[in-house]
């Protein structure tokens, strides 16, 4: 498998260890060049309450572990940047702490124990665009995206209706008998009962939102500015939206215009 007696020995713990969870990389002679594997927060088992996790890669070079390894964090589901850039930082102090020994198996802990402090998705929900607070209720789908349960049945609801009406247009040798419902952000087919999800309560930060828009200050400003460029598009002869079944034509400003009123 390896060469190196220390790395040979390091790698068949963590297949002991972790057995289908990690990949060990070969080159074409078979020699062990690496490793890869999915790394999720401890929870006992309980995988329906893994809200993160990270797809980690080690490369070992000539020379490990006299030599450091390359490190690879990709695919990320459920983390911020600054949560991110923490695991980085951790395993590269690792590494130099550890050079001269095995430290794969101390890196996939690092990465364990920061998926554990942060197993809550920092992410938004990409249908009301709200964050999610301790306390809302939320589902995790099966390619880790993540929507406020209250959310998720509207949605799953709104599109049964349109994918009904879309058939119902449709004559009856083109039409399909099953919907499918898809994930909203990769599209992805998922399978859940609506009528549970639509008994938890709306998201927190829904329910305390101001009921009356009032703009920002930054958006006002926005506005004028949208404002003179309609202003000097006129001035120009571009004509919108004179009546509704008038085409839109717009006049041919320079780029420097735009910009200068954006």
């Amino acid at each position: 498998m390896h060469d190196d007696e220390r790395v040979a020995e390091e790698l068949e713990a963590l297949q002991a260890i972790l057995m289908d969870e990690i990949k060990i990389l070969t080159d074409e002679s078979g020699k062990a060049v690496g490793i890869e594997t999915e790394v999720h927060p401890w929870t006992a088992l309980d995988t329906e309450q893994q809200f993160v996790r990270v797809s980690l890669e080690v490369q070992l070079p000539c020379g490990y572990p006299d030599i450091r390894p390359t490190v690879r964090l990709f695919n990320p589901r459920g983390l911020d940047d600054s949560t991110f850039c923490r695991i980085r930082e951790d395993i590269s102090k690792k590494c130099t702490q550890n050079l001269g020994q095995p430290v794969i198996f101390e890196i996939i802990e690092i990465v364990k124990e920061q998926l554990t402090a942060s197993n809550m998705p920092c992410v938004a929900c990409c249908i009301c665009l709200y964050g999610f607070r301790s306390g809302d209720h939320f589902t995790k789908t099966q390619c880790y995206h993540y929507f406020h349960s209250h959310c998720l049945a509207g949605h799953l609801t709104a599109s049964e209706n349109i994918f009904k009406e879309e058939q119902d247009k449709l004559p009856p040798w083109q039409q399909t008998a099953t919907f499918q419902a898809v994930c909203p952000v990769c599209r992805a087919g998922i399978s859940y009962d609506v009528e549970q999800l639509r008994t938890a309560d709306p998201p927190q930060e829904l329910v305390e939102a101001p009921k009356t828009f009032r703009p920002t200050p930054e958006l006002r400003q926005l506005q004028e500015k949208m404002e003179a460029l309609y202003l000097k598009q006129r001035s120009k002869g571009g004509i919108i939206q004179q009546g509704n079944r008038t085409p839109l034509l717009l006049s041919k400003l320079s780029h420097e215009d735009i910009l200068k009123h954006w």
